[in-house]
């Protein structure tokens, strides 16, 4: 008989949840996951929030309930993903509900409390020592914050530096990018094929179809023609 899961994502950041990026990865590690282990998918749920948001959460008691209610395996990609409050993560076990990640399959009840308790911990020391860093600056006579509020043109000229920068990132890759998908290659085939060509993004990661999407949005339709030699 298969065993039913119940699928929960979450992304940190909005822009991340309507760009994919975060999601897709989690995505990928899941489907490759469910199909190894011959698992049956009921559900997805997908949970978008912000590192400073006070929102309670609301897609993951969905999920928790609907895998009480089926009987099913609550999977998730990644154990952070899940949470890294000691209280929920205690709550979510005396729920009863049989949960896997998949980034560590192997972990435990006891595991995930353990890893719970750091994490609660090193967030809670990260807070002190900003306090302390703060409070240490205030008495050096450290003013605070900027003194005058950003203006638009300030801010324009900080979103023209970020896509300066950019594009002077991309512009080696564009042009073999950009024939490539003149001639009909799809976004994940040309992603795939810079892989395994040696590409890498600018920080270093593999690229994915979302990736070259916005290189192909950002830097524009202008043809070039100076990298035919790769095809």
């Amino acid at each position: 008989m298969t065993s039913k899961a119940v699928i929960y994502y979450r992304v940190s950041r909005e822009k991340q949840a309507q760009s994919g990026l975060g999601l897709e990865a989690q995505a990928a590690a899941v489907t490759t996951f469910v199909r190894q282990r011959g698992l049956e998918a009921v559900a997805e749920y997908t949970e978008v929030e912000t590192g400073t948001s006070k929102k309670r959460r609301t897609e993951i008691f969905k999920a928790i309930e609907h895998a009480q209610r089926e009987g099913a395996i609550l999977l998730i990609a990644k154990l952070d993903r899940l949470s890294r409050n000691l209280h929920f993560v205690s709550g979510l076990l005396e729920s009863g509900v049989k949960f896997t990640a998949v980034d560590m399959p192997e972990a435990n009840n006891l595991t995930i409390q353990l890893m719970a308790v750091m994490a609660e911990h090193e967030a809670k020391s990260i807070s002190t020592r900003t306090k302390e860093a703060l409070q240490a600056a205030k008495a050096r006579g450290v003013r605070l914050g900027s003194p005058n509020p950003l203006t638009d043109d300030v801010r324009a000229k900080g979103r023209e530096a970020v896509s300066r920068g950019f594009r002077d990132a991309y512009r080696r890759d564009y042009g073999y990018i950009y024939l490539m998908r003149e001639r009909g290659l799809a976004l994940r085939t040309i992603a795939t094929r810079l892989n395994e060509e040696g590409h890498r993004t600018r920080s270093g990661s593999l690229w994915t179809a979302v990736q070259v999407s916005r290189v192909l949005a950002k830097l524009g339709p202008t043809p070039p023609h100076s990298h035919e030699q790769f095809l």
